[in-house]
């Protein structure tokens, strides 16, 4: 769901290794998805289908949809219903109960197209439940790296190209396309890194480090990890990331 100038990649492997966290702590805007049986949903940024997979055990009829080829081949190896499709481009027409979006909406850099398409894509009456990225969402690595890149000439907007909106902000786009807002929230939540920094680093912005020569990626990568130690290594080598997701439930009128 990326920029393709960002060319952010995933690998399967990788993304299980240092980012499993991401499902794992999906239950709560699970909950408020709440899915019943006999539904149709859409699930918007699947990834490797850990998600899409609890959702179909509820005895719903899933599609997921997502742009990493790597990932969608994971999901599939699951029997799941996934395809290739863009967030900004969704191709849906009043079909599914809900859409369903959990730490994919701040990859997706034109909101805008996005609710329209998430529209599209609904029955009336149709809830859109999603939880991503909020205001101030690792700030304090974000602004390491863009230290990094002024002090070595790099481009800054590659330390944190993401929609990272307020409340107020997301509630605006939701209501001026037609949703009612039910609840909507930002959820500070330090995130344990069982994998250190580097590992979030080298998974979530390896684009980053990539504009430069492979021969000082390294220190840079040193670097970065040396000004973060200070706020987010505990004294027992224990990494956290400073987390703040905005979770959301709003709904189509009939």
């Amino acid at each position: 769901m990326n920029n393709p100038d960002q060319r952010q990649s995933w690998s399967p492997d990788t993304y299980q290794e240092n980012a499993r966290f991401v499902s794992d702590l999906g239950n709560a805007v699970l909950n408020w998805l709440s899915p019943q049986a006999g539904e149709r949903i859409l699930d918007l940024g699947c990834g490797d289908g850990a998600l899409t997979k609890r959702i179909a055990q509820a005895g719903v009829d899933v599609t997921g949809v997502d742009t990493s080829d790597e990932l969608l081949s994971a999901a599939r190896a699951q029997g799941l219903d996934v395809r290739w499709m863009d967030g900004h481009n969704l191709s849906f027409d009043h079909e599914f109960d809900a859409v369903f979006s959990n730490a994919a909406l701040h990859w997706m850099l034109k909101p805008g197209e996005v609710v329209d398409g998430v529209r599209q894509a609904l029955k009336p009456g149709g809830r859109f439940i999603g939880e991503f990225g909020g205001h101030g969402n690792v700030s304090t690595i974000i602004t390491a790296m863009r230290a990094a890149a002024r002090i070595h000439g790099g481009n800054e907007e590659l330390a944190g190209p993401w929609f990272y909106p307020t409340t107020e902000e997301y509630r605006d786009l939701l209501t001026g396309r037609g949703f009612d807002v039910r609840r909507i929230s930002l959820i500070p939540r330090p995130t344990p890194l069982r994998t250190g920094i580097r590992g979030w680093l080298m998974t979530f912005r390896k684009p980053f480090f990539e504009q430069y020569d492979e021969s000082v990626q390294p220190a840079i990568l040193d670097e970065v990890e040396s000004l973060l130690a200070h706020t987010l290594r505990d004294k027992s080598d224990n990494w956290t990331a400073d987390y703040v997701r905005l979770r959301f439930e709003a709904r189509l009128g009939k």
